[in-house]
């Protein structure tokens, strides 16, 4: 019987903090958004949740996209 490489994608964010001299909140975020390569990031955590898919690899381990099934992420 083959034997298959399958990939199981677990959604997740991975959070940066920086520190963002501005007038008001809404400034800072935007400031962060134009310019964030101005900023020192650094990283905070990585959150998992439950959104995940599987889908087999080819020989160049890329995903064969016919064989993809669970949650759209």
């Amino acid at each position: 019987m083959p034997t298959f490489t399958i990939l199981c994608r677990i959604d997740a964010y991975a959070d940066y903090l920086a520190e963002v001299e501005a007038q008001d909140a809404g400034e800072a975020a935007r400031l962060a958004e134009r310019n964030h390569g101005d900023y020192k990031w650094e990283h905070d955590q990585t959150r998992e949740f439950d959104a995940r898919y599987y889908a087999a690899l080819d020989e160049d381990t890329n995903e064969i996209d016919a064989t993809r099934t669970g949650d759209d992420i």
